[in-house]
């Protein structure tokens, strides 16, 4: 039986020699993952824009949906820092899917790293600031990617009025926040003025639409990242590393290895199935694809049913 590690033991475990190398960011495997995100958008626009039937328009905006939602992951790494060596480059194109996905990327920015800090902390963890889902109710509105949408919009237009006075954002930084927002909501005016203005229908079918429809595939796997994990400090324990197959690691940017992530954060994604290599023995909450990881989710909120009914008669 393997030792139990902590993430903290199992990273100082880690030769300093490998963990440079992890560590050392680059733009070249991330402009070809760009390449590829991009030249996916690109080739299921035109499908849309000249489809002669429903029968081709439908799987092109499915297929164009999932790889415009997956943006998410785009951002998320250039916040980090660590999609490129190139700073300008992730301030662009985080700057430009923040915009896309309605998540402006310095709110993003204190938010996630505030995450980070406090991974599964009850009282300092933005992400459960709302609850997760805990039956079956909750778990399908969820993934319908309604209350996202409600709280990113609620988010922007109390920014555009002044209201930044979130826990996890820094007295200094709220007047970033207030004219982030603001410039966002201009450009998303403009844009719209736009389209009445010429009759533009593309951003319907290329953005609008595409984000709703696959906003629940963005919420199904962001859902196992942490849902049914312990609330503990370590993060071999509070993260789940969800073994995807290569599509899926493509698309998210790798982030399905998410403990190797949390456990050291400034890691490059081109570097987390090394690092994951290192820790798997060590792994405390794991899951083969997204299936098994819904499955123990659902079987948490079974298991605290059962206890529940049997604590009431007991």
């Amino acid at each position: 039986m393997h030792q139990e590690y902590t993430h903290r033991e199992a990273i100082a475990a880690l030769d300093g020699s490998e963990l440079v190398a992890l560590k050392t960011t680059s733009d070249g495997p991330g402009l070809v993952r760009l390449a590829f995100h991009f030249g996916w958008l690109a080739a299921t626009s035109v499908v849309i824009l000249a489809a002669p039937n429903v029968f081709v328009l439908l799987p092109a905006l499915l297929l164009h949906a999932i790889a415009l939602i997956f943006l998410f992951s785009l951002e998320h790494e250039c916040i980090h820092g660590t999609a490129f060596r190139n700073a300008r480059l992730n301030t662009a194109l985080a700057e430009a899917a923040g915009f896309l996905l309605l998540l402006p990327p310095r709110y993003f920015r204190y938010f996630h790293f505030a995450h980070h800090r406090h991974t599964q902390d009850a009282a300092r963890d933005p992400e459960l600031a709302t609850p997760r889902p805990r039956k079956t109710s909750e778990y399908l509105r969820y993934l319908t990617g309604l209350p996202y949408w409600r709280a990113q919009i609620s988010m922007l237009f109390g920014a555009v009025c002044g209201k930044t006075d979130y826990a996890f954002v820094p007295r200094s930084g709220r007047s970033t926040l207030v004219l982030e927002s603001r410039a966002h909501l201009a450009a998303y005016a403009a844009l719209a003025l736009a389209s009445l203005w010429q009759g533009w229908t593309w951003p319907l079918y290329l953005w609008i639409g595409p984000a709703l429809i696959g906003q629940p595939f963005l919420r199904a796997y962001l859902l196992a990242e942490h849902a049914a994990c312990p609330l503990v400090p370590d993060m071999l324990a509070n993260t789940r590393t969800t073994f995807a197959s290569c599509l899926v690691n493509l698309l998210a940017w790798n982030m399905p290895h998410h403990t190797a992530h949390h456990a050291l954060p400034v890691v490059p994604f081109h570097q987390l199935p090394r690092l994951t290599a290192r820790l798997e023995q060590h792994l405390k909450s794991r899951a083969e694809g997204y299936i098994d990881a819904h499955r123990q989710i659902r079987a948490a909120w079974k298991s605290r049913v059962t206890s529940s009914a049997a604590d009431i008669s007991s």
